[in-house]
């Protein structure tokens, strides 16, 4: 039973790491999590090999550890293909991150309820095997199965409503101009 809880909370964690992938009205170094940088011929992320910091409101400073991995780091941010435009600075390389228009926040708001339904889904996938397993125990009473099924139901709503309500937060952040 617990394994299934685990397995809901694990869903609305991923859920919440998508969310934070998805740029708002301001910069957040998880925008860049995805981005791997070739170090040394092994695909790394850019959180490993370099600091990144936010001087700006819509400022992001990549700062890699080694001089040599600027240019793979800006080449990476080239390549990632997010819609921003590294620029060489010294030693770091600054991402501005532009001004978001109207049609781009209602396109970022429409991916984060596709986000939000595919957490949704897995919970209920997830539900579905609990209730599956429930079924097949033999020994276990009508009654004590029924109240199982209850409590999953019950955890089911729980972490389906976090998820509702985390989407909502992330639109209303997407949205505000």
């Amino acid at each position: 039973m617990s394994e299934y809880v685990q397995k809901m909370e694990k869903a609305v964690e991923a859920t919440d790491r998508e969310f934070s992938k998805l740029r708002a009205g301001q910069a957040s170094p998880a925008i860049l999590n995805d981005i791997r940088v070739d170090y040394y011929g092994t695909s790394t992320p850019i959180s490993q090999i370099a600091k990144i910091s936010i001087p700006e409101p819509r400022v992001l400073l990549v700062s890699p550890w080694e001089k040599p991995l600027v240019d793979a780091v800006e080449k990476a941010i080239l390549a990632a293909n997010i819609g921003v435009t590294p620029m060489k600075d010294g030693n770091c390389i600054r991402v501005a991150l532009p001004i978001l228009t109207t049609e781009r926040r209602q396109e970022l708001a429409k991916i984060a309820r596709k986000h939000a339904e595919d957490g949704r889904i897995a919970i209920r996938n997830i539900r579905r095997d609990a209730n599956d397993s429930i079924k097949k125990q033999k020994d276990v009473p009508e009654d004590e199965q029924k109240r199982l099924q209850d409590e999953i139901q019950k955890a089911t709503d729980k972490y389906t409503g976090l998820i509702d309500s985390a989407l909502q937060e992330k639109e209303n952040d997407i949205l505000k101009v």
